[in-house]
């Protein structure tokens, strides 16, 4: 699952047992060589899909990390690009390969809290990608009306969403076991590492967002695969800003 340049099992014990903002700024200059970054063979399909709506004036990678999604908005918008994430080390690490790679658009690194976005409604297309594991279920209200907040009226919030494991397969256990023992962890040590990926489902997250003022649509992504019933595997979900709130 790691690369050769990836982290060590003692880099990664010691990542798990800080909290999520100094965790990642110590994984960052290995993050790319982990599996945690999110995998080309997503970004292409969402790449696509996004451009297919677009193109977009200026967009937000929200918790960019080192900017696997700025990458993504960088080839469907045509103004700007942001990347916001709350460690200083993830943002480091993408602003070094932004520089390094010198194209257009730039792209602007801001360090801050996405339940606190320090943005007015500036942006056309906000994306992300793996967070919101980081969030708990009670924060994701606040997050999407943060992100309500920086879109302008028609803007969209897009991010890719699987399909849940079939309960009893490889997937399905793999990921209990993952959150179990991420709540004996947090049961015995402090500070708290969030990073709960069941709670995430596609039903309730639907009514979060409509409740947040957005319309939601969802976008099959083909090129992932489709379940043994034909859904897919994966869906990329778009709000659309469409009222106040």
């Amino acid at each position: 699952m790691f690369a050769p340049e990836g982290p060590t099992f003692r880099e990664l014990a010691v990542q798990a047992l800080s909290s999520v903002e100094h965790g990642y700024d110590l994984l960052a200059p290995k993050f790319d060589h982990t599996p945690f970054r999110t995998p080309d063979a997503v970004l292409a399909p969402v790449a696509r899909a996004l451009r297919e709506l677009g193109p977009f004036g200026s967009g937000l990678d929200l918790c960019c990390g080192t900017g696997a999604g700025v990458d993504v908005l960088r080839q469907v918008c045509r103004e700007r690009v942001t990347g916001v994430d709350l460690s200083a080390g993830m943002l480091a690490v993408g602003r070094a390969r932004e520089t390094a790679a010198d194209r257009a658009p730039r792209v602007q690194w801001v360090r801050a809290d996405a339940r606190a976005l320090p943005f007015g409604p500036v942006f056309d297309l906000v994306v992300s990608f793996g967070a919101f594991g980081h969030f708990l279920p009670r924060e994701r209200p606040g997050l999407f009306a943060q992100v309500h907040s920086v879109l302008r009226p028609g803007g969209r919030f897009a991010f890719p969403i699987a399909a849940p494991s079939r309960p009893g397969s490889a997937g399905y256990w793999m990921l209990a076991a993952f959150d179990a023992a991420m709540r004996v962890r947090n049961a015995l040590w402090r500070p708290p590492f969030v990073m709960y990926y069941r709670p995430f489902r596609l039903g309730a997250v639907r009514t979060e967002l409509a409740r947040a003022g957005f319309t939601v649509r969802l976008h099959a992504l083909p090129e992932l695969g489709r379940r043994p019933d034909g859904s897919p595997r994966c869906r990329l979900v778009v709000a659309t800003r469409t009222r106040p709130v």
